[in-house]
């Protein structure tokens, strides 16, 4: 069973995931990864009322995390989205990326951006099957070759809607 929840994004349990992706970014880019060389995602930006900061648990052990930001009033942008290597192919990336767009749209906005990496290969199949279009850079994130958008939409109410 997955089950997805808000964690504050410097808590020991978020910096232990990030610390796995960072690690595990470094094993597979080319020349490795250095976080200072990449866009900043502080952690502030990663708490309402700017952003969220989520884990995944697979049967209650946390293994996956991710992030969500506004970038402006409608647009938000995910970061930071990381599955364990062995709780892949089990539906939790999708299950988080869906997560992180319900929390983009709480915050209001109307579209989610994110880049990744050309090495990213199961990445770049998730968020294409999940409805990303490719756009132009939108930042100079030295590690990414792609870059996408989706829009998502708030019902007539405001509230989220899929």
């Amino acid at each position: 069973m997955i089950e997805i929840a808000f964690e504050d994004a410097e808590s020991p349990l978020a910096l232990d995931l990030l610390g796995r992706y960072y690690a595990e970014l470094d094993s597979r880019f080319p020349g490795g990864f250095d976080v200072s060389q990449t866009v900043a995602a502080p952690p502030d930006e990663l708490r309402a009322p700017h952003g969220a900061f989520l884990v995944a648990r697979l049967d209650r052990i946390a293994v996956a995390c991710g992030a969500v930001r506004k970038l402006d009033q409608d647009l938000a942008e995910i970061k930071r989205m990381w599955v364990s290597p062995t709780a892949r192919g089990r539906g939790v990336a999708r299950a988080l990326l869906a997560a992180l767009e319900d929390a983009a749209r709480t915050l209001g906005s109307t579209c989610v951006r994110l880049d990744t990496a050309a090495s990213l290969r199961e990445a770049l199949g998730l968020y294409r099957s999940a409805g990303y279009v490719e756009i132009p850079a939108y930042n100079d994130n030295r590690y990414a070759a792609h870059w996408f958008e989706k829009r998502i939409y708030l019902n007539a109410s405001g509230a989220p809607a899929r």
